[in-house]
Order: C-alpha cells, then structure tokens, then sequence
C-alpha cells in the first residue's frame, strides 16, 4: 500500500473496486489489524491508532468495535448456525448464553436464516454460509463491518442472496466498507466507490458518478472491462 488516505462516515456504505492484486483486501486487513502495517494511523469513533506499533490491547479493543466477513465464511465446522453466532458472544464478550442466544436468533431472522439456526455448515450452502457470518458480524454490534469479496465463491443465485443482506444492512444503517466486484451492488448500494490499482487510489467519487462520469483512462478501461465479461 503507499499513500492511501480513506474516511468512511458513520451510515456511509463503501465500495472499493479494482483489479487483483491492487491491494484492496490487504487495506481491510490492516485497518483490522490483521496485517502488520510499516507506518500509518487508523482513527475508529474518535479514538486514533499507531497502525505500525499499536499493543495487544489497542488490536483488540479495534476489534471489538469492527467486524470482518471474509471470502470463505470462516465458520467453525463443529458449530451449528445458532453456535457459529454465540461461540465469540459468550466466550470473548462473556454474555450469558441465554442472552446471545436471544441476539443470534434475530440476527440469524435479519439474514433470512431462522429457519437454519441448528444446521451445521456442511448442511447450508455457500450463501447460506456467508449469511450466519454476516449474522455473526451484526451480533457484536460493530460500528463498522469490513467485507472481503463476500460473493467471489458463490453463484450467482446464492450471491444475489447474501447481496440481499447486504442491502438490508445497508438500508438499516450499517457502516460497510466493502472489497466487492459486484458492480451493480457498488452502484446501486454503495454511497461512494473507491478504485485501487498498484497499491494506491487511483480513483475515489460518489457512486453513480464514479460510473457514469469515470474519473481517468484507467477507471474507463476497467469499467470496458468489466461490462464486457
């Protein structure tokens, strides 16, 4: 990465977009702490991080306030659905089961799974999946999830299904910075699109004149791209 300069507002929904390789998943990774970062800062809700020398405790108190989603839904395979979204409940936040029980049925409801809550991963499909982890992430009510290409392993059908979510969370207000190559979830959903290539941020607008108005050369040959694949 080198130079990336990025604010996300509270309720804003954003879209980074770009070829592989760009860097787009290694930026959700450092501003989690997932990645080791050689200089930087991350300020969360006021509260301002050395990315390159932060200790133990500052990693996880990001933590607690974020949520990730990653490719491939990361789901313990001995949990079911309603214990994939308590196990970090009771075990990290130390809520009583009975109370993280009652938060992971809504939140499983909110993602179309209620009716999934006892079936175990090798019983859901990929998008059933990638939904209890994103039931999962809205359970620790984080001020802000990061998504990592939540769709790249999915069909179609299923990926309309988990992009459905999505939406919802993005209508019910949630703060998504979201690494996607779903164009029209980044036109249609997403408050603003930022584009990476080589590391940097080659390009960064408002969602509909990011498409309609591309910024640069590079912007239109990737938008060309994309439209025909």
């Amino acid at each position: 990465l080198h130079g990336i300069d990025l604010t996300v507002r509270r309720g804003e929904v954003v879209a980074i977009l770009g070829p592989s390789g760009s860097g787009k998943t290694t930026l959700l990774r450092c501003a989690n702490f997932l990645e080791q970062t050689d200089a930087g800062t991350l300020e969360l809700g006021g509260e301002r991080y050395d990315l390159a020398r932060a200790t133990k405790r500052e990693m996880a108190t990001v933590r607690r306030r974020t949520a990730f989603v990653f490719q491939n839904y990361n789901l313990f395979r001995n949990r079911t659905a309603m214990g994939n979204v308590t196990e970090g409940l009771v075990v990290a936040r130390k809520m009583p089961r009975a109370q993280a029980e009652e938060l992971a049925r809504d939140c499983l409801a909110r993602v179309g799974m209620a009716d999934r809550a006892d079936a175990y991963p090798a019983q859901l499909s990929g998008g059933q999946q990638q939904r209890v982890a994103i039931a999962r992430a809205m359970a620790t009510g984080p001020e802000i999830i990061y998504f990592d290409e939540p769709t790249s392993a999915l069909d179609p059908e299923l990926t309309a299904e988990v992009l459905g979510s999505m939406r919802q969370l993005a209508e019910d207000g949630m703060t998504m910075l979201v690494v996607t190559h779903e164009m029209s979830f980044a036109k249609n959903v997403a408050d603003r699109v930022v584009f990476m290539e080589g590391g940097s941020v080659v390009a960064e607008a408002p969602a509909r004149e990011f498409f309609d108005h591309p910024a640069n050369d590079r912007v239109r040959t990737f938008l060309r791209t994309i439209a025909d694949q």
